[in-house]
């Protein structure tokens, strides 16, 4: 970086005190690394699939060598508990394993016409330099479930991490760096002018991809602006994930399981469980021990020992979040636990007797509340939980096999925890429908959504 590269601070969300600066890059400056990364296209794609499958593996290798390291630098930028960090490298490194492994399994097909006279060849082929924008509540894993299917399929990236937490993408480009990725091959532009640098990458008819984590209305607009150029698009979106709870329940197990779909990420998660929908016969149960374990929890900086909740990410975060909890009680709701407001720190706070229509299970928390309303009939639950435009993940306890495959079929959602609060696996399709967006990350799905398909007609003679 030189003396006159203009540059922007990262704060840590607890006091804004400044962690670090990293290149506040131009539009100019991203369409010079698209330029990098279309000339060192060609030359990646032409990588054995084997030698790319290293490479990944040797960054996995690395990132899980260095947990502590990546963990520390998640925790002071984003505000989540070193624990809580350390689970995301584990986590965000198994998407490098797990691709490393797809990078050679990419198939075609071969086979007759069936009248006979010709073969009928696909091909798989990268489908080019893609964009990556990444949200800030997970620095590192929002990054590596897209990077690790893009580097096995053979495409060149650049990626642009949120302005509040880019160190840790930083990090993750000089470990790829160390495991002999080619240079130019993945690209990080840090810049606090987002829609200057899309709109100049999406403009350019040589960027042939994009893939985005964030707010359902910037990728609206993200949506639009690719088709002036038809570029391939993954959107994984906003969420408003349903939690069934119905009277055959385990309910000691729905807790723990309420505890991790909650405050992972101290509920600043598109997965996050954020209407808690419990069946009447255990609802006060239900809310009674969920209300002693929220307020249990041990808030404070993230890096101090036996914390278990940390600060919301800014100012702007913690005032939404309140004026969502404030509108509740004021429409009925009932504050169980909950205290005061201390700066960017958020109490964990159980709301009972909310009413279906407030604005708390309408919109996204994304901050550590839990909104309790209670149902009497099956069908009833189904329908408050679909009653939403979101359609990413939701939860449901029962231990009757028959309700689970009904409820499963009946719930309008792209992923469906069944007795589990977590959901989130690099070996599983992660995605939504309606709202939520589309495409898929993870799993043998994820690969897809950075290759085309070419198709070869060859005639012959009988």
């Amino acid at each position: 970086m030189s003396a006159d590269t203009a540059t922007f601070d990262v704060l840590d969300p607890v006091d804004g005190s400044v962690l670090g600066q990293v290149p506040d890059a131009t539009a100019e400056e991203a369409l010079a690394a698209l330029d990098r990364a279309v000339a060192a296209q060609a030359g990646w794609a032409a990588t054995p699939p084997r030698e790319r499958s290293e490479i990944l593996r040797r960054a996995f290798d690395l990132v899980t060598e260095r947990a502590d390291d990546f963990a520390r630098t998640i925790s002071l930028e984003m505000g989540k508990p070193t624990a809580e960090g350390k689970a995301e490298v584990t986590y965000g490194a198994e998407f490098l394993r797990w691709f490393s492994e797809e990078a050679v399994r990419i198939r075609g097909s071969w086979l007759d016409a069936p009248a006979g006279g010709s073969k009928l060849l696909t091909l798989k082929k990268p489908v080019g330099p893609c964009l990556f924008v990444t949200p800030w509540n997970f620095p590192l894993a929002m990054g590596t479930r897209k990077i690790g299917p893009a580097l096995a399929a053979g495409c060149t990236v650049i990626i642009k991490p949120a302005s509040a937490t880019p160190l840790t993408m930083v990090k993750l480009a000089e470990v790829f760096d160390e495991a002999g990725l080619p240079k130019d091959v993945l690209q990080v532009v840090t810049s606090t002018s987002s829609k200057e640098i899309t709109a100049a990458l999406m403009g350019d008819d040589r960027l042939r991809k994009i893939s985005f984590t964030g707010s359902t209305a910037v990728g609206k607009g993200l949506v639009e602006q690719s088709a002036g150029n038809l570029q391939r698009v993954s959107m994984e979106l906003g969420g408003n994930a349903p939690f069934l709870v119905f009277d055959d329940a385990d309910v000691d197990a729905a807790i723990e399981g309420a505890m991790v779909a909650k405050m992972r990420n101290m509920g600043e998660a598109c997965t996050s469980a954020n209407r808690f929908l419990v069946q009447r016969g255990v609802a006060e149960e239900f809310s009674t021990k969920l209300a002693e374990r929220m307020g249990a929890l041990t808030v404070g900086r993230g890096q101090d020992d036996g914390v278990d909740v940390g600060p919301l990410i800014d100012e702007k975060a913690v005032a939404g979040v309140k004026e969502l909890v404030d509108e509740a009680v004021e429409a009925g709701a009932t504050k169980v636990v909950g205290g005061e407001v201390d700066g960017n720190f958020f109490p964990p706070t159980v709301l009972t007797d909310v009413p279906a229509e407030a604005r708390i299970n309408r919109e996204e928390i994304f901050g550590p509340v839990a909104p309790i309303s209670v149902f009497d009939k099956e069908e009833e639950a189904i329908a408050m939980a679909n009653d939403t435009e979101y359609g990413l993940s939701s939860y449901v306890y029962t231990r009757d096999l028959d309700r689970t495959l009904r409820v499963v079929e009946s719930l309008d959602f792209g992923m469906v925890g069944v007795n589990t609060g977590l959901v989130s696996n690099p070996a599983a399709p992660f995605g939504g429908v309606k709202a939520s967006g589309f495409g898929r990350e993870g799993g043998f799905e994820g690969i897809e959504e950075y290759l085309n398909t070419t198709y070869v007609g060859i005639s012959h003679k009988d």
